[in-house]
């Protein structure tokens, strides 16, 4: 069975999907391609985007400190060129980056 076919599979039979905490077969940097990948394979855009904060959050036992964006957890944001609702290989034109209130990249 091809790795899409069971993706597929998984997505109708509602498994929770997380997108990795570690990145692996990817160099370090680019760990945005598994969320394009997610999309790719048939998960809606916002379910991947999910996958990769509050979803990962949960499986991690950290949702009371990271995965959403909320007064008293900590933050870390990102603002893309783009909007990765239609298309998440924006996910790769990273504008800004916050980390805990401060800005990183702008």
């Amino acid at each position: 069975m091809s790795a899409k076919r069971r993706f597929s599979s998984w997505l109708s039979s509602d498994v929770t999907i997380g997108s990795g905490s570690d990145v692996g077969v990817f160099p370090h940097g680019d760990e945005a391609r598994e969320i394009e990948l997610l999309g790719a394979f048939g998960m809606p855009a916002l379910d991947a985007l999910k996958a990769a904060t509050s979803i990962d959050a949960r499986l991690l036992h950290m949702e009371d400190r990271i995965g959403r964006i909320k007064e008293g957890l900590l933050a870390d944001l990102i603002a893309v060129d783009g909007d990765p609702f239609k298309d998440l290989a924006r996910l790769h034109s990273i504008k800004l980056v916050m980390k805990n209130g401060t800005i990183y990249k702008q």
